[in-house]
């Protein structure tokens, strides 16, 4: 099997949607000899920062010397971005011969009647075999869009649970409250484990503490007054947390929040495991943190004109967004390019986002069967701000931001929403040239 026939059937597979619970992974992996079971986990879930706070997570724990694995999804440039090992991908050649091994499992459930394994559930197959072949040291696990039911909750070898912020998002599956959404997100804490969460609401401590007691788990929680002397740049920020002055490159207010819940994480984590303890002093920390690349979540890719680009497509991640560029980029006239999944809260989104936009291009989102056409994202746009113009492509969005740009020097773009044409944004601007230059 070649690379792109794995990829093609793996394809093929998404066809058969998100059906969450967990009887077809488990019988999937049973067959394949339940390689979880091996491996210990830190498992991460929320609904925002759950992906920037795995990418600090990980490179800490590799600054510290340890062989990370780490499973994410969605990706942002590549697709075998989402089994990585010490910052590696897999190879497509290993990917092709982990297909070629799973396929026959996955055909042979189908053929005695019990459900297909979905997209989601073999390529969660696939990184639990992968990373146990390669002897993973510790693995950090991110959630898809939920928890209790989701495929990722197979694992029992969990030593710590993560939870970035928690909002409300894919209200269809998880519930219509904060609280419902929240219990179900806390349906990964194992029993005995240690609970690490970021800042929340009031009502979503609660029910994690809950859950936490529930199953004699530790509990630790970032405390929002506890950081202090924040600092943001477009290189980065600084923020004081337990007496330590600490640094992160990456750029946003919510990207100082992520940091410091990696930061408890790891502290927590050596309280459960010694030898992490002992290798993770705060100088480990700051390295680790330093290392930290995370595409897609407000990057710079261009620095004439200034474009940034952000995978904010909720209310809580634009909220984010937008206080983030309220403060680093203010006084700015701002040219947005804009594009949406249909499942998504798109009112929410467009109002945080475009009231105070000087111009907005809509885009559809490319190769995603859920993208909302760029004509009809533009109606829900004009509701909040007229100045709105439906574009053919992503490549024609940006060419025409920077026309427009281009003749006021006080212009940036922001091009935001749905994380699956952010690759195809940072290859425009890479072709183009242009590199990360900061404002």
């Amino acid at each position: 099997m070649t690379y792109m026939q794995a990829y093609e059937y793996i394809e093929e597979c998404n066809k058969l949607g998100s059906v969450p619970g967990l009887d077809s992974i488990r019988e999937l992996c049973r067959r394949l000899n339940d390689p979880q079971d091996g491996l210990e986990f830190i498992h991460i879930a929320g609904t925002n920062g759950k992906g920037s706070t795995l990418a600090y997570i990980s490179c800490i724990l590799k600054e510290a010397g340890l062989k990370v694995g780490r499973y994410i999804s969605p990706t942002i440039s590549e697709y075998l971005e989402r089994f990585d090992i010490g910052g590696r991908h897999m190879s497509k050649a290993d990917f092709a011969r982990y297909v070629e091994k799973v396929r026959p499992v996955c055909e042979a459930m189908a053929g005695e009647g019990l459900p297909h394994p979905t997209s989601f559930e073999i390529e969660t197959a696939i990184a639990f075999r992968y990373f146990a072949d390669k002897g993973c040291d510790i693995v950090l696990l991110e959630c898809g869009m939920g928890g209790k039911r989701d495929a990722t909750n197979i694992v029992k070898t969990s030593v710590m649970e993560v939870f970035a912020h928690i909002d409300m998002d894919h209200m269809q599956y998880l519930g219509d409250t904060i609280e419902a959404i929240a219990t179900e997100k806390a349906g990964i804490i194992l029993e005995g484990s240690m609970v690490v969460s970021g800042i929340q609401s009031e009502s979503v401590h609660r029910v994690l503490k809950e859950e936490a007691d529930k199953r004699h788990a530790g509990y630790v929680s970032v405390d929002g007054g506890g950081i202090r002397g924040i600092r943001l740049n477009l290189k980065g920020g600084t923020f004081t947390m337990d007496g330590r002055r600490w640094h992160t490159p990456l750029i946003g207010i919510h990207q100082i929040y992520n940091a410091a819940l990696a930061v408890k994480a790891v502290k927590a984590l050596g309280t459960v495991r010694e030898d992490i303890a002992g290798g993770c002093t705060d100088e480990v920390i700051q390295r680790g943190l330093d290392a930290t690349v995370w595409p897609g979540r407000l990057q710079i890719v261009s620095g004439k004109p200034p474009v940034l680009i952000d995978g904010a497509h909720n209310p809580d991640a634009a909220r984010r967004l937008k206080e983030s560029i309220d403060v680093l980029l203010k006084g700015r006239d701002r040219i947005l390019i804009m594009g949406m999944l249909k499942d998504k809260d798109i009112e929410g989104v467009a109002d945080i986002m475009c009231r105070d936009a000087r111009m907005i291009f809509t885009v559809t989102p490319p190769d995603n069967p859920r993208a909302l056409r760029s004509v009809e994202l533009a109606k829900i746009v004009n509701r909040y701000n007229p100045a709105v113009t439906s574009t053919d492509s992503v490549e024609e969005a940006c060419e025409m931001a920077g026309l427009y740009a281009e003749q006021n020097d006080n212009c940036v773009i922001i091009a935001f929403g749905s994380l699956s044409f952010m690759g195809k944004l940072i290859d425009i601007y890479s072709d183009r040239g242009r590199g990360r230059t900061v404002i």
